[in-house]
Formats: C-alpha cells, sequence, structure tokens
C-alpha cells in the first residue's frame, strides 16, 4: 500500500553488452515520490539525472533507452528496471558511470540477489496505481500488444521464431516477487550467430558471450555447452523485458499486458499508445488499512497523482 525503496546502497560492476565497456553502476536509497532515476556521470564532469519514464524513453529493437540518443542516455535499462519493478522497489536513485548498464549474467538474477540482501523498506507516501479501464492495442507489422483490464498485473507473452530451438512459446502468469524470482529472473537474453557479425559492424553485441547470452546457431543448436535454464527460457527472457519496460509507466500497471512476437521496440509503442488515451486508465491509490479488520476500502481514485505516468 505504501511506497518502497531500498534499506542501503547496492553495487554492480561488469560490461555493457552492446558497448563492451566497463560499468560501475549503485542503486541509492531514494524518497518518496522520486521514482527510479538515473544519474550519469558525464564526461563534462557534470551529473545528468535521466528519470525512467516512458515519456523519457527511446523505442529501439535492441534494448530500452531513456534519455536523449544524441545526448545524456542509459541504454539496456530493462532488466534492472524488471527487478526493481517485480521486487517492488519505487523509489531508487541509480548512481552510473557508462552509457549502457552492465549486462551481468545477462538476466535480472543479480539485481534481483542485491536487493533481496540489501532489503526493501516502507515509506511514508502511499503507493500509486494505474488501473486499465480499456483496451489499449497497437500492432507493428506481424508483432501485436494489447493492455487489457483485469484485477491484478499480468502478463502474457508470446512468441514465434523460425529457429528450431524456439518456435512458438508462451508464458501466462500474474506478476508477483515470488514468481519473478521463480520463474523469470534467470531467463537470459539470447541471440542469433547469423547476426553477430552484423550486429560487430553496426557497433553492438561488443560485449556479448556465452556467460550472458545463449546463442543459437543457424542450425537451430543452442551454442552453450551448459544448455537452457529452461525448456522455455526464450519466452521467459521475453517476459522479463516486458516487465521491465512497463516498468517505464511511472507507477505500478493494474492489467494485464499481452504481447505477440513482441520486443522492445513494441513493448515501448504499446505503453506510450495507453498513457496518450486518458479515457484508457485512471490512477487509484491503496488507502490505508482501518483499524475495523473487517471493513476492506476499495481501491480510490485520485485526482492529481504527484507520483504517476508521464505522458508525451
Amino acid at each position: 500500500m505504501f511506497q518502497q525503496t531500498i534499506a542501503s546502497r547496492i553495487d554492480f560492476y561488469g560490461v555493457g553488452v552492446h558497448s563492451g565497456l566497463p560499468v560501475r553502476l549503485a542503486l541509492l536509497p531514494a524518497e518518496p515520490d522520486t521514482g527510479i532515476v538515473f544519474h550519469l556521470a558525464g564526461a563534462d564532469g557534470l551529473v545528468h539525472e535521466i528519470p525512467a519514464v516512458s515519456s523519457n524513453s527511446v523505442p529501439t529493437d535492441l534494448s530500452t533507452v531513456v534519455g536523449d540518443l544524441k545526448g545524456s542516455h542509459v541504454s539496456t535499462v530493462e532488466h534492472l528496471m524488471a527487478a526493481l519493478y517485480a521486487m517492488g522497489v519505487d523509489n531508487v536513485v541509480v548512481k552510473i558511470d557508462a552509457k549502457e548498464t552492465p549486462i551481468l549474467d545477462g538476466c535480472a538474477a543479480e539485481y534481483v540477489r542485491g536487493i533481496s540482501e540489501a532489503g526493501v523498506v516502507s515509506q511514508v507516501a502511499k503507493r500509486r496505481y494505474l488501473r486499465i479501464l480499456k483496451p489499449v492495442c497497437v500492432e507493428l507489422n506481424e508483432a501485436r500488444a494489447e493492455y487489457r483490464p483485469y484485477a491484478g498485473t499480468r502478463f502474457e507473452i508470446e512468441i514465434d521464431f523460425a529457429n528450431a530451438a524456439i518456435g512458438r512459446q508462451a508464458y501466462r502468469a500474474d506478476l508477483t516477487a515470488a514468481r519473478f524470482t521463480r520463474d523469470l529472473q534467470r531467463a537470459r537474453t539470447f541471440g542469433f550467430m547469423a547476426d553477430v557479425e552484423r550486429l560487430w559492424a553496426a557497433g553492438y553485441a561488443l560485449g556479448s558471450s556465452l556467460e550472458n547470452s545463449v546463442v543459437l546457431s543457424d542450425d537451430g543448436r543452442v551454442v552453450n555447452p551448459e544448455g537452457l535454464r529452461f525448456e522455455d527460457e526464450f519466452v521467459r527472457h521475453k517476459a522479463l523485458d516486458a516487465v521491465g519496460d512497463q516498468a517505464l509507466g511511472g507507477v505500478r500497471i493494474l492489467g494485464c499486458y499481452r504481447s505477440y512476437r513482441g520486443g522492445h521496440r513494441l513493448n515501448a509503442l504499446a505503453l506510450k499508445a495507453l498513457l496518450a488515451d486518458r479515457k484508457a486508465y485512471e490512477i487509484v491509490e491503496m488507502p490505508s488499512r482501518r483499524v475495523d479488520p473487517v471493513r476492506h476500502a476499495p481501491l480510490v481514485a485520485v485526482a492529481a497523482p504527484a507520483y504517476g505516468p508521464q505522458v508525451l
């Protein structure tokens, strides 16, 4: 019912999956209504504040980016955002010394571990939610995404690849911290050998390796010697990405998010379409518990939230 932050500082070290450059990232406790804000140490010696919200995001195919691509920005934020969102962290300052978060082992497990070890603390401000009131759908080529009303936070993600190792897979579940930890946090990013040279030539995937990515051969084999962590690890990772991309709503979303053949660009476009339609949602809050345990107050609408979605 109340906003939360982490109990103490958490440090991470690694390399950017696309840049291949070393990255130092620290999560710091933040005041209520801060949201998730990146503090990027710039080459000019200044610290650039970059709020992690949809209105400040750039739709791309390879990762989720917040900020200005021609200036101060941070890319590949989706795994960190997913961990914060799933673990119930509303307010955090993310100190970072590079324009890309560390890929770590290609999933959200290290972030979840750090948050769990540090602990999460409740704050005085009430948490606000974005409740879906009507369906909102977007299509992009052969892909489709939709928000629908639902009494909870639910993800229904389906993928369909020609590669024999993947094929058609689906993941459908309500999001809780326990379920995210069990089902999604360890699902790694994946890519195809056929794309490697093209990505390298374009300056991407320079930090990718078998230690942080599942790699698929042209004939449908998993190249990693240890194999997969889950039989359907590919769709689980797509679901993990969807959680992180939805976190850019600025508040927690009460509704069902469905996608077919989706990715970061589609997730971003769907969220922007939702936030652009003021009749598609309302901002609500959980009131404080009453002394009388028999009476349970419902979600109530608030007119002008201080901590709400930011819309273009």
